[in-house]
């Protein structure tokens, strides 16, 4: 981003670098760490393999701030959130906070409001939030 554009996340002007990577909502997170430590754990024998504190600290923070513990629940997530063309940030602070009502969502992430989106008009947040709200009643 040069430097003259001050960065804004409302108006997703986040940077290049930042609109192309790949987030991962808490609940991702927390299914790989806790993957890696069940690895790591069978492998416990080793003295090498020692879980690290970062690691087990890592490891609480990210469940205790996830909204979806089933797997399938979190892939549905995703898949929900993907299909209403959102940028990797957007689709993860959503996933992440969970908000129940459409101006919930736009005060959290005013981007997903900005003009020339029209497949996030108001009905369209409200049907995907309607969606989270269903993937986590039957989770």
């Amino acid at each position: 981003m040069s430097g003259e554009e001050e960065e804004n996340a409302a108006e997703l002007k986040i940077g290049e670098e930042f609109l192309k990577a790949k987030c991962l909502m808490n609940c991702e997170v927390a299914l790989i760490l806790d993957h890696k430590y069940e690895q790591l754990q069978q492998m416990s024998d080793d003295p090498s393999n020692q879980i690290s504190q970062v690691f087990e600290k890592s490891l609480q923070y990210v469940k205790r701030f996830s909204r979806y513990k089933n797997p399938d629940a979190v892939r549905q997530v995703r898949e929900v959130l993907s299909r209403n063309q959102l940028a990797e940030f957007e689709l993860c602070v959503l996933g992440n906070l969970c908000p129940e009502t459409v101006e919930e969502a736009i005060a959290m992430v005013p981007s997903i409001k900005a003009k020339g989106r029209s497949n996030n008009d108001d009905d369209a947040i409200e049907k995907m939030l309607n969606d989270l709200a269903l993937i986590k009643k039957f989770e």
